[in-house]
Formats: C-alpha cells, structure tokens, sequence
C-alpha cells in the first residue's frame, strides 16, 4: 500500500484544503508513492515515537500536531525537531500530520471534546463555509445547578487529576469548547449563550470572566488526545488487515504536573 492512499483516508476525514493559513497539515516527510509497512498513531511526532514504530515494522508516522510549523535554517542535533526529521530521513521513514483540518470538521477534535462530555444539539462554535469550523457548543439534557458537580463531571470526562477554571457558575446548561489553545474563540463563546467554555492555554487575564459565565483550562494534551482514537478507527474501518497501531508514547503528556 503506498502513502497516497492512506492520506486520501485520512483526507476524505478532513481535506488540507480547510486548514489555517500558518498550519502545515500532509505529508511532512517522505513520498505519496512510497511503499507503507505499518502505520503507528501519535498525537505528537518525535524520535521516540519514529523508533518505537520501527520497532514493530511501521515505516509511517500519523499524528495530530505536524513535527514541522516553520522552516528549518538548521538541523542541530539535540534540538528536538531536527532530532526527529533527521531520524524519519535517516530510517526511510514517512511523517503526516492531520491538525487543524482535523479540528475542524465534524467528529473531529472539538465534537469529540463534546460527546465525552454528554452534549446534545452539537454543532460548530466559529462556523466557516462548508459545514466546517472551529470549537463546538452544545447543551445538557438539563442544567447542572451544583458548580462542583459540573468541575466534576468535566475532570471526569476528561480524566483530569487537576486544570485550571475561573469563578465558577452553577446552572450550567450550554458548553461551548475548542481543543487545543482556544482563547481567541472566548467571546464566541459567550456570544453562542455558554455558561462555561472549556479548552487550554489561556493566560491569566483572560480568568476574569463575567458573572453567569466561566472558562475551565483542562490543558493542551488533555483536550486533544482523543483524536487520536478517532484517526486510529478510520484507518482500520478502511483497512482492517493493515498494520495500525496507536503509540504508548501517544499517552505520555509532555506537560509534568507536581
């Protein structure tokens, strides 16, 4: 099987064509007629996750965040990136990524984010043409009045020990969420009716929030590792007999928290 034809899988999924202009989604290394042995899974790339899939015959890497964003003036050896890219070239080896197509599109990374948590009526937070978009929003079957009975649902969802939140509100009724770093979507958030908007690396500022609404920071990994479920499916529903796997390394937070 030949890279093309697992990358048209993955893109019928998600299309490249959707992603954000700074984004670097496809195939990052290798060529779309290289011959594929196995795929490992992983929601970040690096030299770990390219050795433990030789390890067990995979010569394709398919993760969620791309290994390059910009371009490389250099290829250090010790500096992460350049580590992994001189890895993949060293052992033949072929890195994709699926990013923010993969957020955007129903059953991606938000409306996973959604259905772990119970919604309903889910649809797209910062919707674009094409029946895409960014962040999902979506209501309980009835409100959750207990402010610690919603801190907990979530960190149950989500398999929290800890995240960070604003003032908390009770009567949550509408959710509205977006994997990854989603500050910029806040105030569509709000505008959508949310009580609660939950997604990551938001700064300290942004904690100040009005009365009748809150923001809950459950990280980064937290709010995207799922995806990687997700692709893992698609692949094997497409090709049951193939070499899939996902990484353990896939379950390792690169975020240590003491």
């Amino acid at each position: 099987m030949k890279a093309e034809e697992i990358a048209k899988i993955l893109e019928q999924f998600a299309g490249l064509e959707i992603q954000e202009k700074w984004d670097n989604s496809g195939l990052c290394i290798g060529s779309p007629e290289q011959e594929v042995t196995g795929i490992m899974l992983g929601l970040d790339c690096s030299v770990e996750l390219l050795r433990e899939a030789r390890n067990v015959g995979a010569n394709m890497v398919v993760t969620h965040h791309p290994l390059i964003f910009h371009g490389l003036r250099q290829l250090h050896p010790g500096d992460p990136v350049a580590d992994a890219v001189m890895e993949a070239v060293r052992n033949d080896m072929l890195v994709y990524a699926l990013h923010t197509p993969a957020d955007k599109v129903v059953e991606g990374v938000s409306w996973q984010m959604a259905l772990r948590l119970g919604l309903q009526d889910i649809r797209i937070l910062d919707p674009e043409p094409g029946g895409v978009g960014l962040g999902t929003v979506g209501d309980f079957p009835e409100p959750v009045a207990d402010p610690q009975d919603f801190i907990s649902l979530v960190k149950n969802a989500f398999e929290l020990e800890t995240m960070r939140c604003s003032r908390p509100v009770g009567n949550v009724r509408r959710v509205a969420m977006c994997g990854g770093s989603g500050s910029d979507l806040i105030a569509r958030a709000q505008a959508a009716g949310a009580q609660a908007y939950i997604s990551a690396d938001f700064h300290y500022h942004h904690f100040f929030t009005p009365e009748n609404f809150m923001i809950l920071d459950i990280g980064h990994y937290e709010s995207e590792k799922y995806i990687v479920q997700t692709l893992y499916s698609l692949l094997k529903k497409n090709f049951p007999t193939f070499a899939v796997q996902i990484s353990e390394r896939q379950l390792q937070n690169p975020v240590r928290y003491y």
